[in-house]
């Protein structure tokens, strides 16, 4: 996985994980790099988390309509 913050700048995850590993003994630009892929990173889940909850909750309350319905339908 690659990401890229501007033109400039590209590091993979694994140049990531390694920098994370030895935190103490990079630089500071590679901790501003590490800092800004992990907020993107961290940015993008939390995106994903809301949308797939949201959906979760839509699927919950279609399915206790149509259960609902359904037992009206079989006498429960």
């Amino acid at each position: 996985m690659e990401k890229r913050f501007n033109d400039d700048d590209k590091i993979t995850a694994k140049e990531i994980l390694n920098i994370i590993a030895d935190y103490k003994n990079c630089s500071n630009k590679d901790l501003e790099k590490s800092l800004s892929f992990v907020k993107l990173d961290f940015d993008n889940t939390k995106e994903h988390l809301i949308k797939m909850t949201k959906h979760l909750d839509r699927l919950e309350i279609t399915y206790n309509k149509l259960l609902k319905e359904f037992n009206s339908r079989n006498g429960k």
